[in-house]
Parts: C-alpha cells; sequence; structure tokens
C-alpha cells in the first residue's frame, strides 16, 4: 500500500469515527433533552402541588382569622350576659320597693334613694343594650313569654294576647335573659 493510500484509509477511518461520534453525541443530547424535560414535568407537578398547598392554607388562614374575628364580636356583643341575669332579681326588689306607701319624710328620703337607684340601674342596662320585652296587651310569643296561667278568651282579650304580666322579662340584644312570666286568653 501506498501512502496514499494509507492516509486516506486512515482519513476515511476517522471520518467514521467522527460521524459514531457525532452520532452517539445525537443520541446522548436527545436522552439529556428527554430527561430534562421528564425532571420539568415532575418540578411543575411538585410546583402546581405546593400551588394549591398555599392556596388552601390561604384560605384557612382567612377562614381562621374571620372565625376569630366575629367570636370576639359575639363575646364583645353579650359580655354583659351573667352580670344582667344576677341583676334582675335587684331589679325586680327596687321596683317592688317602689311601689310601697310611706307616710313620713325619712320614709319619703328613703324612697326616693330607692328611685335614684332603680334610675341608675336602668340607665346602666340600656347601655349595655338589656331592655325589657313588651309583654301586657300583645299577642303571646313563646320565645320571649313564659304563660304561668292562662284564662279564658273573651271580647276584652283575643285569643293568644298578654292579659297581666306577673313577672317582667329581659332580653340582651337578641337574646333573652328571661322570658316575661305572663297570663295568657286561651
Amino acid at each position: 500500500m501506498s501512502e496514499k493510500e494509507k492516509k486516506t484509509e486512515e482519513l476515511e477511518q476517522e471520518t467514521v469515527e467522527v460521524e459514531e461520534t457525532l452520532e452517539t453525541s445525537a443520541d446522548t443530547d436527545e436522552e439529556v433533552q428527554e430527561e430534562v424535560k421528564s425532571d420539568v414535568e415532575v418540578l411543575q407537578e411538585k410546583l402546581e402541588e405546593m400551588e394549591d398547598k398555599f392556596l388552601r392554607a390561604s384560605a384557612e388562614i382567612a377562614n381562621v382569622t374571620n372565625r376569630n374575628r366575629n367570636e370576639r364580636e359575639q363575646l364583645q356583643k353579650y359580655r354583659s350576659q351573667d352580670l344582667g341575669k344576677k341583676l334582675l332579681t335587684s331589679l325586680d326588689n327596687l321596683e317592688r320597693a317602689m311601689v310601697i306607701e310611706v307616710s313620713d319624710e325619712q320614709g319619703a328620703r328613703l324612697k326616693k334613694g330607692i328611685e335614684m337607684v332603680l334610675e341608675s340601674m336602668r340607665h346602666a342596662f340600656k347601655e349595655e343594650g338589656i331592655e325589657e320585652i313588651p309583654a301586657e296587651g300583645v299577642t303571646f310569643d313563646p320565645t320571649l313569654h313564659q304563660a304561668v296561667q292562662t284564662i279564658p278568651a273573651n271580647d276584652e282579650y283575643p285569643a293568644d294576647s298578654i292579659v297581666q304580666v306577673l313577672q317582667k322579662g329581659y332580653k340582651l340584644h337578641d337574646r333573652v335573659l328571661r322570658p316575661s312570666m305572663v297570663v295568657v286568653a286561651q
């Protein structure tokens, strides 16, 4: 073999090797691209999953915040419920004391003092949202009134009307502290 032929053969062999290397390189590039594509898809799924978790957590935080705010508002609105219930008996006693007739100056001064205490209690109740439940002459409402006695209905007192209030009822905003004890026509 001549030197020219050797060189030609070597060149051909190098060309084949370069082509094989290029083919292998192309195959490797495709594999790398597929791996990268697969990794991107996995990361995209994880991102979507994390976004979903984030949105759910944000919604839960908003719900807890709203629930806490509502509970605080309810506690504030009805904070005087227990004290109001306990003071109703004292209010009743002061009202009964005001009905008593007095004949001397000392009794009149005592009655005036009781009247002042009664008015200050009524004012404090009003400021806290505690109000008397209307009863006499209105239609009986079992959510506001407690019937302790009934009388037959007539022209003066139609059926389900309240004839007499035996004990006043009170409510705090929309909650009944104590129902009115009443006599109802039936």
